[in-house]
C-alpha cells in the first residue's frame, strides 16, 4: 500500500518520469469546496494508502493552506504530512514527482516524507523574467529594478540553491549543478531561447523536457512574463541510493522511521541529550482537540 503523494493543483502533477512513477493525487479547489468534502477526501486517502504526503508551493492561496491545516487538525492524524519547500512552483512539481518515483520503492512513509527535504538540495531552480520589479524572493539591486523598466530587458534568476540574478544575454549564464541532471522548462509568456540555447548547454543537461509553467509561478516570481526552469535528478536508482545512504532514525514521539532531525508527520524533533535540563512539564507535539459538531472552519483567530 504505497504512500499517497498529493499536490494542490493539476499543473503540479507532472507526467511520469518513468514506468514506475506513481500517479499524483490532485487536491483541487480545496479553498472552494465545503469543508466536509475535504475531510472526506482525506479520510478516503488515508483508508486507501495509510499515509499522505502533501507537497505544495508557498505561492498557494492562503485559503488552501488554511484548509490543509484545518483538515489535518480535524482528523487528528499524524498520518498526513504537509511539506511546503522554499522552492519555485515548477521545482515543487519536480520534487513531488521524485517522491512519486520513490513511493514505488520499499521506503516507509516517514523516510519517504523526510526524503523531500534531502532531495531539495539536488535541485537547481530559476527563471528567465521580463521584469524583476515585483520580485521579492531573490535579492534585487536598485540597478536591476531600474533596468526592468527598459523595454526588452530580460533577467536570468537562480532561486535555489544559491540566489543569483544576472541580465540575460548570449554567453551569460548561471552557476549550475556539478552532477548530471535533466532539465525541465516551464513555458510562460517569454520565448525560451535563452534557456534552451544558452543555459541548457552550459549546464550540460542530459535531457530536456518542456511543460507549461504552473499557474502559481506568476505569483511566486511576480510576473507572468517568464520561462521557468529546474535541473533535477531523473534516475530512480540514483534517487533511491541517495535516500537509503542517509542514516535513519526513529521518531521518539510517533515511532516512525525517519531521516533528518524532524519528523514530517508529527513535527517532533529529537529530545535533548541526557543530562540536559528539561522543562518542568515536557510536552510532545500539540494534538488537536476534537471539534464540536457541526464542523466549522478553523481561522487564524481561532473562531
Amino acid at each position: 500500500m504505497p504512500t499517497a503523494i498529493a499536490v494542490t493543483g493539476a499543473d503540479l502533477a507532472l507526467p511520469p518520469q518513468d514506468e514506475r512513477t506513481l500517479p499524483a493525487t490532485v487536491l483541487a479547489d480545496l479553498d472552494r469546496q465545503p469543508l466536509e468534502e475535504s475531510v472526506a477526501a482525506f479520510q478516503a486517502l488515508l483508508d486507501a494508502h495509510g499515509h499522505v504526503v502533501v507537497v505544495h508551493s508557498s505561492a498557494v492561496p492562503p485559503a488552501v493552506e488554511q484548509r490543509l491545516h484545518t483538515v489535518r487538525s480535524l482528523l487528528e492524524s499524524d498520518r498526513i504530512a504537509l511539506f511546503r519547500p522554499d522552492l519555485p512552483p515548477l521545482a515543487v512539481a519536480v520534487l513531488a514527482r521524485q517522491l512519486r518515483q520513490l513511493a514505488s520503492c520499499d521506503l516507509g512513509p516517514g523516510v519517504l516524507a523526510s526524503a523531500a527535504r534531502l532531495l531539495t538540495h539536488y535541485l537547481h531552480a530559476g527563471a528567465l523574467l521580463g521584469s524583476v520589479a515585483r520580485l521579492d524572493r531573490v535579492p534585487v539591486t536598485l540597478t536591476s529594478h531600474a533596468r526592468s523598466w527598459v523595454p526588452g530587458s530580460q533577467f536570468a534568476v537562480l532561486a535555489h540553491p544559491q540566489p543569483q540574478l544576472v541580465r540575460a544575454a548570449p554567453g551569460v549564464t548561471l552557476p549550475g549543478p556539478e552532477f548530471g541532471t535533466w532539465m525541465l522548462v516551464g513555458r510562460g509568456q517569454l520565448p525560451p531561447d535563452w534557456v534552451t540555447g544558452t543555459l541548457v548547454p552550459s549546464w550540460r543537461a542530459q535531457g530536456l523536457r518542456e511543460t507549461d509553467a504552473p499557474a502559481e509561478s506568476a505569483v511566486w516570481w511576480g510576473t507572468p512574463r517568464l520561462v521557468e526552469f529546474c535541473a533535477y535528478l531523473a534516475d530512480l536508482s540514483v534517487l533511491y541510493q541517495l535516500v537509503t545512504s542517509v542514516r535513519q532514525g526513529t521518531c521518539h514521539w510517533c515511532g516512525m522511521d525517519v531521516i533528518g532531525d524532524r519528523c514530517v508527520f508529527c513535527s517532533a524533533t529529537p529530545p535533548p541529550p541526557e543530562g540536559t535540563a528539561q522543562p518542568a512539564h515536557p510536552a510532545g507535539p500539540a494534538r488537536a482537540v476534537p471539534p464540536a459538531r457541526p464542523v466549522r472552519e478553523l481561522t487564524a483567530g481561532g473562531g
